[in-house]
């Protein structure tokens, strides 16, 4: 199999990211009005522990539209797309560290550690779209790590970035449905 076709997999089982981006926007949008109206403890209660339900909800998106949510067993792309489920989660104790040092990086420390968690997926999909949002999430963090703004704007930013990218890819993925040509 080649790199073209195994991605063109990844992007067919997992709606070019459409389910995961919208699914984590949601949960970025909900961490951040709790920290603009109830309290920022709550807001990152809300994000660090419903982060961990991402990718189940994302399973659960995927298996309602009709989509398999998984690649086959030895598929070339299981093993990295199983390495880059990992990055986020052991990058948390990096954005516990950067919250204790300054709690009003909370936010941008967990963007730049999403943003870089979205790098191999440019290679993993195939996809130049998320170079894109991981160049924008690492470089709004680290703007917002040295302004004094509101606790939740990065939060806020985050959510509307994440949105963007999900309609992004279910454009990609509604597009290569109906002509069945790979993106290049």
């Amino acid at each position: 199999m080649d790199i073209t076709t195994a991605q063109s997999d990844v992007r067919r089982a997992f709606a070019s990211g459409f389910a995961g981006q919208l699914v984590s926007a949601l949960i970025w949008a909900a961490s951040a009005a709790c920290s603009t109206w109830h309290s920022h403890k709550l807001g990152i209660q809300v994000l660090v522990i419903a982060g961990f339900f991402i990718f189940p909800l994302t399973q659960l998106a995927l298996k309602t539209m009709g989509r398999p949510g998984t690649l086959p067993k030895g598929h070339p792309m299981n093993a990295l797309a199983m390495q880059v489920a990992f990055i986020l989660p052991l990058s948390l104790p990096l954005v516990a560290a950067a919250t204790l040092f300054r709690h009003s990086w909370f936010y941008p420390a967990f963007m730049l550690a999403l943003g870089t968690h979205y790098l191999p997926f440019i290679f993993l999909y195939g996809m130049w779209q998320f170079g894109i949002l991981a160049a924008g999430l690492i470089s709004v963090a680290m703007l917002i790590a040295h302004l004094h703004v509101p606790f939740a704007l990065g939060a806020w930013i985050c959510a509307a970035m994440l949105m963007l990218m999900s309609c992004t890819g279910w454009i990609v993925s509604q597009r290569e449905a109906r002509s069945h040509v790979l993106p290049r």
